[in-house]
């Protein structure tokens, strides 16, 4: 979708004239700087593994945002006891505890009430075990993403769109204006400002 409509072209300095798709291609090109599917609110799972000795993760994408009356944006939260890595094991008994109850590999659902997020950082911390042992695995769901486009979103959009018309090798009608051409360009388009104002939504980590 494009982040902006079209009764705000001229207020964000374009002409009246700019055509659709071109904004469609400033939106996508933002998205994919940003890597993600969309800026605004959208769900998310993620599974990460977890630090020895850490029983919190960094959620990826940013910020986080309830959808509709939810109070939390956590959908859900699944932990596991997976067998530790060389290094990971401060106490092999709990371990061979932990094995014998077939702990390890058993994905286990949490109540969202035990799980604490901070909405400003992303930060998830988890409760331990009934065994004492910490989790090592965990997989999040939740929801990320703006409510609607703010102004800075609006004005890195409309950036592109003027950087896209100010170089001449892409001054051409809209329905040349193919994917692998905004592709090449794109180091072009996303200038310093534009990176600059999608910062705080760009991923923290792929995968």
């Amino acid at each position: 979708m494009g982040y902006l409509d079209p009764s705000e072209y001229v207020v964000y300095g374009l002409t009246a004239e700019t055509t659709d798709d071109l904004i469609a291609m400033a939106s996508a090109l933002m998205e994919a700087h940003c890597r993600r599917p969309s800026l605004l609110v959208t769900q998310y799972v993620e599974r990460m593994r977890l630090t020895a000795g850490s029983q919190a993760v960094r959620l990826s994408y940013l910020p986080l945002n309830p959808l509709g009356a939810a109070a939390s944006p956590l959908v859900g939260v699944r932990v596991r006891y997976g067998r530790p890595r060389r290094g990971e094991m401060p106490d092999p008994m709990l371990a061979q505890v932990a094995w014998a109850f077939s702990i390890p590999g058993s994905w286990s659902a949490l109540d969202l009430t035990a799980v604490d997020v901070n909405l400003v950082t992303g930060d998830v911390t988890f409760p331990m075990n009934l065994l004492g042992l910490n989790y090592n695995e965990v997989e999040v769901t939740y929801t990320a993403g703006l409510a609607a486009a703010t102004p800075a979103v609006k004005v890195a959009c409309a950036q592109i769109v003027n950087n896209a018309q100010a170089i001449p090798a892409m001054n051409v009608k809209a329905s040349k204006m193919d994917t692998l051409q905004m592709q090449y360009f794109a180091g072009s388009l996303i200038d310093a400002n534009v990176q600059l104002l999608l910062a705080p939504y760009v991923a923290q980590r792929i995968g």
